[in-house]
This record gives structure tokens, C-alpha cells and sequence, in this order.
């Protein structure tokens, strides 16, 4: 019997008070007489889930970090992972279709599944790009690239943690205050580090559309992407365009995946003179699991620090944040 999907309604702070009174109900975590087990797709998701959880939850990623989590056809063993978790975070917006529908033939009663960015993005705030055309119905997912969003997904995962388990909701609070300030922090620092970049000069060219809130909310320019959408080669035409749009908009350096490295930009980068950087990750955290900067913080002060330099500016404040987790990151991530 699937489980039942449980939506965020309160805001988080709100939420958070009423569940602590709540410590008397039966919850997964008093059936469990044990930790909740979460499962989270991608990296990112994880890290701040497990930033939230910290050592009172058991947090297990589904998708191997460096995937392509739009083309990801969940392995058996991960249906396996989801018949016995107490909750699933997806990042919801059809990022994850086949897991999420994998989640939803396997979920044990009682389970909950959360798509955080269907909670925290209302439709008229979509946004649709050159890989996420609006004739296809799907709008860009990556919310996570941007740190307000990226604070509303802790709210929303702290808040579901809470109603889970509210032995531990103090606890979930007080993890999510530090996330929040920790985002507040990159926010600050890229604000300020942008201003190094010459003037015109905040505009993307990368290899995939994985940062379009980010730049609405920071005021850059997304001047396209390479990978269309059906995530193959563009075709020459539009690689005539797009060499175009660089030379007239002097851009000066375009930015591909560490993951998925591409000719077409290396192409695009010798026909105008552009520099190629090839290091940019959607959501393979830097380092190893355990290093301070395998998070979703360090995953983005390296994104911002190599777009800002990328681009002629310099990265004084974000290279002096300090990216560890706020709590122990105890959580499996898929090799």
C-alpha cells in the first residue's frame, strides 16, 4: 500500500512550536524505536537534509553524485531504499520523475514523500529556458543554486523532520537557524564579490540551465546553455547562434561541467576567443564525504568562486566562508 504524500502548509518557525507539543504522538520514529530513515535524490538535497537531521536520522542519498539526475533510471536496490524509509525528499518538478514513481509503488503506509520544489515554488515563479522549454511543461528545477531557495528546502525538510520525530524538533530548529545563516553568509559574500566583476560582465554561458534563480535573484544575465533539451548535442545552427551571442556580448569566459565535459563549448571558445572553464558541478559536492567542503555550501562557494573569477572579479569574501556542515553529515551518498 503506497504511502501517503504529506505537503508543507505552516511556515516552518510556526510549524516547528506547534510539533514540539506533539512529543506524546506516535510518529515513524517512535514505531521505528529508533531514527528516522531519509532518503534524498540528489547531493545536494542530502547534504541539506543531512545538515538538518545531523546524527538523529539515518540519511541515505538515491542518486550517485556526477549523475545526470534528469535522465537517472533508478537500480533495483533503490526500491529497496524506498520501501523501508519513513520519508523521501525529491526535488520535485519533474526532476526525478522515474524515482519519484518508483517511491510511489514502494512507500510503506505511514511514509511521507515531499517534493520541496513544489512546496517552495509557486507556478508563476517557474522558469522556462533553453533546456526546460514551457511547450514541454516543465520548469528549470535547480533551486538549489540559489541560497534563498536553498533556505526554504531546510525549512520545509526541518519541518516534516519535526512532525516525524518531535522528540528531536528543538533540535531540527536549531540546525536550521545555523543552515539559514550559513546561506545568508554565501548570499553576502557573492553580492559583494560580484561587484569585482567588471561592468556587463555577469553573464552565463554554460554547459546546462543550472542556474536561472539563482541569477534572477543576484541580477545576472543567462545568455543560454548548451545542452538542450533532450540533454544531446545542440545542433549546428544553434551553435552558430550562440558563438554569435558570445562574440557580440564579449563574454569572456563560457562554463561547462566538471561531469559532462563538452566539444561544442570548446568549439564555441575557440570561434570567439572566450575562455573555456570546465569545472562548474550542479551537484557533485567538492571532495570527499567527510571533508569540510563535501556540502551543499561548499558545492556552491566553488560555483560561485569559479563564476566570479571566471569572469574577472575577485572571490575575497566567499573564499573566507567556512563550509562545514552545521551538524555531523553522517549521510550515505551513492558512489
Amino acid at each position: 500500500m503506497p504511502g501517503r504524500t504529506w505537503r508543507a502548509a505552516l511556515p516552518a518557525s510556526l510549524a516547528i512550536g506547534l510539533l514540539v507539543s506533539l512529543a506524546g504522538c506516535t510518529t515513524a520514529a517512535d514505531a521505528n524505536g529508533d531514527q528516522l530513515t531519509v532518503a534524498a535524490t540528489v547531493a545536494p538535497l542530502t547534504s541539506i537534509a543531512a545538515n538538518i537531521g545531523g546524527n538523529r536520522v539515518d540519511i541515505q542519498g538515491i542518486i550517485p553524485e556526477g549523475s545526470d539526475s534528469h535522465t537517472f533510471e533508478p537500480q533495483p536496490q533503490v526500491a529497496e531504499l524506498l520501501s523501508t524509509a519513513d520519508v523521501i525528499f525529491v526535488n520535485g518538478l519533474g526532476l526525478e520523475q522515474p524515482t519519484q514513481d518508483l517511491a510511489d509503488q514502494n512507500m510503506k503506509d505511514g511514509a511521507v514523500l515531499v517534493d520541496l520544489g513544489d512546496e517552495v515554488l509557486p507556478q508563476n515563479k517557474w522558469i522556462y529556458d533553453f533546456s526546460f522549454p514551457k511547450e514541454d511543461g516543465k520548469p528549470n528545477p535547480h533551486l538549489w543554486t540559489d541560497p534563498p531557495y536553498a533556505v526554504k528546502y531546510a525549512q520545509v525538510i526541518a519541518q516534516t523532520l519535526s512532525q516525524q520525530d518531535p522528540d528531536n524538533a528543538a533540535y531540527y530548529e536549531k540546525n536550521l537557524e545555523q543552515f539559514t545563516k550559513q546561506a545568508h553568509a554565501l548570499a553576502s559574500a557573492m553580492r559583494a564579490d560580484q561587484q569585482s566583476v567588471p561592468d556587463g560582465d555577469l553573464k552565463l554561458l554554460t554547459y546546462h540551465d543550472a542556474y536561472a534563480y539563482f541569477a534572477r535573484t543576484f541580477g545576472w544575465q543567462i545568455i543560454g546553455a548548451v545542452q538542450p533539451k533532450n540533454f544531446e548535442d545542440p545542433t549546428p545552427q544553434e551553435v552558430a547562434a550562440l558563438i554569435d551571442q558570445v562574440k557580440a556580448e564579449h563574454v569572456p569566459t563560457i562554463f561547462g561541467s566538471e561531469v559532462y565535459p563538452s566539444n561544442v563549448l570548446e568549439e564555441i571558445g575557440r570561434a570567439t576567443g572566450a575562455r573555456y572553464e570546465d569545472t562548474l558541478r550542479d551537484d557533485d559536492l567538492p571532495g570527499a564525504p567527510g571533508d569540510p567542503e563535501h556540502s551543499w555550501l561548499g558545492l556552491m562557494r566553488y560555483d560561485y568562486v569559479t563564476m566570479v573569477e571566471g569572469l574577472g572579479g575577485t572571490a575575497t569574501q566567499l573564499r573566507k566562508l567556512d563550509t562545514s556542515n552545521v551538524a555531523p553529515d553522517e549521510a550515505e551518498y551513492p558512489q
